[in-house]
């Protein structure tokens, strides 16, 4: 009869060592949960402009995930933050990531709150139930119909710092949902989620003042942007010989972009046509090409090659150009001196003058712009014969 004893004793213990080990490993709260999917942890920014996944940073932390229970009667959530997904074995079931503040009290930082609650509602911070990275939201509990999912997002908490032995910040949140209304009892599902804080990458750079201007035959765009990569080089001939019966004509470009104060101003610099000591007369006055006179002068638009009256001054048709983008008094404000060489078919060059500038509106910075400079040539028909040339220099000046 002792041995029977003996070995009934020897049995129970075996079963009761057993039940020891298997509640170690599934606690009695998960053991008849269902895994909550999909699932996840999405880092926000927050009101005071922390990026989602700073180190340390207050942020808003969106919670989204499908129940599995269809029909569950549901009261509360537990959010446990931890260092680890699961229980360690032969250690703590879970550890605080360090520097986390689930329960903010503001104003600095604002005060941890409960916001975009979706799939089931009516849940609020349980005070009594949630301690610092163990939170509990609660509500009176109901039957849910179907399996929603549910979504909401816990403002203003501060992100964990960057774990000292594994450089890392990752962390993991238990959820847990229950029919009590204080997140005890068997939880109905559960999940964990995880994610990670990181160090920001902190970028800086310096925009000095700025002034780019080209000068050539020709330049195009890239992407639309004019670009003094492409400009041309070379001397600019004339479209024909010269003559007191018909215009001859030439164009040139420039471009020009400044992040200056007040933008920029071009002005034209030199002498008028030439041959050694003969010379075309420079048009002094603004004025339209006429005939059988001696006259230099340029212009920034695009000419018909039409004067008044509908005279045909250039027989060889129209030239030029307006500003290629054109001037809009925001980004891009460079434009033709309106009185002097801004007008169609109306030409004057007086060495030093002011051509173009970026003041359309309000003086000031500006984007690239193309310049269409063109020239035009009248002489007398007592012109002594020679190549006549001249070098025009471009001075493009910012205001800083």
């Amino acid at each position: 009869m002792l041995t029977k004893n003996k070995k009934i004793t020897k049995i129970l213990s075996i079963f009761v060592l057993a039940t020891v080990v298997l509640t170690q490993i599934l606690p009695l709260s998960m053991a008849h949960a269902v895994a909550l999917s999909p699932r996840s942890l999405t880092l926000v920014a927050g009101s005071n402009g922390d990026a989602g996944a700073k180190v340390s940073g207050t942020v808003n932390h969106d919670f989204n995930f499908k129940m599995a229970t269809a029909g569950a009667d549901i009261g509360s959530i537990r959010l446990q933050y931890c260092t680890t997904a699961a229980a360690v074995p032969s250690g703590l079931d879970c550890t605080t990531p360090p520097g986390l503040n689930t329960q903010n009290t503001g104003p600095t930082p604002p005060a941890t709150a409960l916001a975009n609650q979706a799939g089931v509602t009516g849940f609020t911070i349980s005070g009594v139930d949630s301690i610092n990275g163990n939170m509990v939201i609660t509500r009176t509990h109901a039957v849910v119909g179907g399996v929603p999912t549910i979504s909401f997002t816990l403002q203003n908490v501060t992100n964990p710092s960057t774990n000292p032995i594994t450089n890392s910040g990752t962390f993991f949140v238990r959820v847990s949902v229950y029919t009590s209304e204080d997140g005890t009892g068997a939880a109905i599902d559960s999940g964990t989620v995880a994610a990670s804080t990181v160090t920001q990458i902190e970028l800086s750079g310096i925009m000095p003042e700025s002034l780019v201007f080209c000068v050539g035959k020709t330049i195009t765009k890239t992407d639309n942007v004019p670009d003094c990569r492409t400009v041309t080089t070379g001397t600019i001939t004339f479209n024909q010989l010269f003559s007191p019966s018909d215009t001859a004509f030439a164009t040139s470009q420039m471009a020009a972009s400044t992040n200056a104060a007040t933008g920029y101003v071009i002005t034209v610099n030199g002498n008028t046509l030439e041959s050694g000591s003969n010379t075309i007369a420079q048009m002094s006055t603004t004025g339209i090409p006429i005939h059988g006179i001696a006259q230099f002068g340029l212009n920034l638009v695009a000419n018909t090659g039409i004067g008044g009256g509908s005279v045909v001054y250039a027989s060889a048709g129209a030239f030029g150009a307006a500003a290629d983008l054109v001037a809009n008094g925001t980004n891009l404000k460079g434009q033709a001196a309106a009185a002097t060489y801004g007008v169609a078919e109306q030409f004057k060059y007086t060495t030093g003058d002011p051509v173009a500038k970026s003041d359309n509106v309000i003086a000031g910075p500006s984007d690239a712009q193309i310049f269409t400079v063109s020239y035009i040539a009248n002489v007398t028909g007592s012109q002594p014969a020679g190549t006549y040339s001249t070098t025009l220099t471009y001075i493009c000046t910012p205001t800083f």
